[in-house]
């Protein structure tokens, strides 16, 4: 018994050492299998999240492909397609919206692809090439809505979208310079919500995309050139001015010798064009913005919409009283003399005119003071042409109300300066009087000559012709 005790007792130890290993090492192994376990479930949450981001742009790319194609909303198309469409395009909307700077490379690039094939398309014939829109800017008689408009808006939205919340040195590698070129040719769509559009694109492009504006500069100008001096037909003229007079407004002052050159080359040669009604307004914006940085270049324009005059067009002839008399307000005072004379030269025969509107209009003129003030600086020059012109209107004018306004502005100028206004009419009845007598004297010429032929053929016996 007691050699079993003992046995017992020397065996004891033995098995609570060999629990104790075994207890230790099957905590290492249940460590090292919950790490193989927590490096398996990171793994594949890992694995299922980039799947997932996968799977995000695959199904992103599937919609840019369905969109690169286009209708065009002819009666043999589906519109039920047309419609998906419409509805794929606004989910790229909504991922461009929400993911700004984070748009992946290749999702961008089938964006821009997507993009270029829905905007740049061949644009159809006008439909009415004759027409030269001598209208004003509330009448575009160049404007056809199209019915592509539903997909093409959430086009122009997405690119937008694209320039606004992208990084512009990102952008370089798709946005090259025939895309802008290509950009600027859809400016002849006779679409004005397209126009409109391209507008707002066209501009965040140059206010974003530094590194293009001398190139985008000179496309819009070889644009401008072309219409002035060979076509005169092109729909975007507004827009594209709309989009210089912001430009314009952005220059340092002293300006540089290329955006004077603008001025004097492109934007006074506007000024004779046909179809200048359909965007004076916006031509006259960027003239001023000129003249107000530089008052100097005051005297240059004057002279340049006094060298392009219209002859018959009343409609021009009162826009363009109305831009000098905006002139005038900016030009340097140091030009007044200068200027006087050529000024009130034509602003007299457009209130001799026989269209009341214009004779009005020019009439209208001597109520600012701008302008008064000029002709105070040389009145000496000045006043015997306006005080002819005054008295001309005043004794053969057709129109009541044209002259009762010559009347008031007689009445103003003989306050300025009543011995001067009494003697150009002095001058005028002096070369009346002798105009008169010259027309007696030629007359009694004529009558002599008359009467000397006839004593010649009296006295000539007749000849005659044997056959």
């Amino acid at each position: 018994m007691g050699v079993q005790s003992n046995t017992t007792l020397k065996a004891s130890p033995r098995v609570s050492t060999r629990k104790r290993s075994t207890t230790l090492q099957h905590l290492f192994d249940l460590d090292s299998n919950g790490n193989k376990i927590a490096n398996n479930n990171i793994g594949s949450s890992s694995s299922s999240s980039s799947s997932s981001f996968n799977s995000e742009h695959e199904e992103i790319l599937s919609t840019v492909s369905y969109c690169t194609f286009v209708f065009a909303f002819t009666e043999y198309e589906c519109p039920t397609q047309q419609k998906l469409k419409r509805h794929k395009l606004l989910q790229l909307l909504s991922f461009v919206k929400t993911n700004k700077n984070s748009v992946p490379v290749q999702v961008l690039s089938s964006l821009i692809s997507m993009i270029s094939a829905n905007l740049f398309r061949p644009l159809p014939p006008p439909s009415n090439p004759s027409i030269t829109a001598d209208f004003p800017d509330d009448e575009d008689p160049m404007s056809a809505f199209s019915p592509v408009w539903s997909h093409l808006q959430l086009v122009y939205d997405i690119l937008i979208r694209l320039v606004i919340n992208n990084d512009p040195k990102v952008l370089r590698q798709y946005i090259d310079n025939q895309f802008v070129i290509n950009l600027l040719a859809l400016f002849q769509s006779e679409d004005p919500r397209e126009r409109d559009s391209l507008k707002n694109v066209y501009h965040r492009i140059y206010s974003r995309f530094t590194f293009y504006r001398a190139f985008m500069r000179k496309s819009m100008n070889d644009v401008f050139l072309h219409y002035v001096f060979e076509t005169e037909r092109h729909c975007g003229i507004r827009e594209l001015l709309e989009i210089w007079g912001s430009i314009i407004n952005g220059f340092t002052v002293p300006l540089k010798e290329e955006h004077k050159l603008f001025l004097i080359r492109v934007l006074i040669p506007f000024h004779k064009t046909k179809g200048m009604q359909a965007y004076h307004r916006q031509l006259a914006y960027c003239v001023s913005q000129f003249v107000q940085k530089e008052p100097v270049l005051g005297g240059i324009v004057v002279r340049g919409i006094l060298r392009y005059w219209p002859v018959t067009n009343c409609q021009k002839e009162v826009l363009l009283i109305g831009e000098l008399e905006e002139l005038v307000e900016n030009i340097d005072p140091d030009q007044y003399r200068k200027l006087a004379l050529p000024l009130c030269n034509q602003i007299t025969r457009c209130l001799n005119s026989w269209n009341s509107q214009v004779a009005e209009r020019a009439l209208y003129v001597w109520n600012n003071e701008h302008f008064v003030k000029m002709i105070s600086v040389a009145m000496e020059e000045v006043f015997p042409v306006v005080v002819e012109g005054m008295e001309k209107n005043l004794k053969w004018h057709w129109s009541k109300s044209v002259r009762q306004l010559t009347e008031n502005v007689k009445l103003m100028l003989e306050e300025m300066d009543p011995i001067l206004y009494s003697k150009c009419l002095q001058e005028i009845e002096l070369r009346g009087s002798k105009a008169h007598q010259a027309e007696i004297k030629r007359k009694q010429n004529w009558d002599r000559i008359e009467m000397a032929a006839a004593r010649h053929q009296y006295l000539q016996p007749p000849h005659f012709i044997c056959v």
